[in-house]
């Protein structure tokens, strides 16, 4: 129990399970966020289908703790673009500007641990933004 008295819920969620938001070939799943986390993280997984785009170089107050999970996806950190293969981690401190893609032939997907919490409550706007603003693909030039 938190010192308020409330508690928090443990979550089960089997494989691909959350909250799904599509962005065309861009896809998240929150597992937790919010209440669910008091605030103190996000974790979401992010999939990106074959030469695919990201979200766009952004930077923002928030750690951005990234673990691939499939595929490889590239990363800009800085000014610097990185391959990060399955079971690569990177972390994008807060402030920094960074960016993802998949420029491979094959799905890829990270599990993104951001700090602190509640970046879900920005989802719906994104997700709007992507409608307006179709990803796409690593192959235009």
């Amino acid at each position: 129990m938190k010192e308020d008295g409330k508690s928090r819920n443990a979550i089960l969620l089997a494989p691909g399970e959350g909250r799904l938001y599509s962005m065309g070939s861009m896809s998240a799943v929150f597992k937790a966020d919010g209440e669910e986390s008091d605030g103190r993280y996000s974790i979401s997984e992010w999939w990106l289908e074959p030469f695919s785009k990201g979200p766009g170089a952004h930077s923002h107050a928030e750690d951005d703790v990234f673990f691939v999970l499939e595929g490889t996806m590239s990363f800009l950190i800085g000014d610097q673009w990185k391959d990060a293969p399955t079971g690569s981690f990177v972390l994008a401190h807060g402030g920094i500007t960074h960016d993802f893609e998949n420029r491979g032939a094959v799905r890829a997907g990270v599990l993104n641990i951001s700090t602190p919490g509640n970046f879900e409550q920005h989802m719906p706007q994104i997700v709007e933004w992507f409608e307006q603003h179709p990803l796409g693909s690593t192959n235009e030039s």
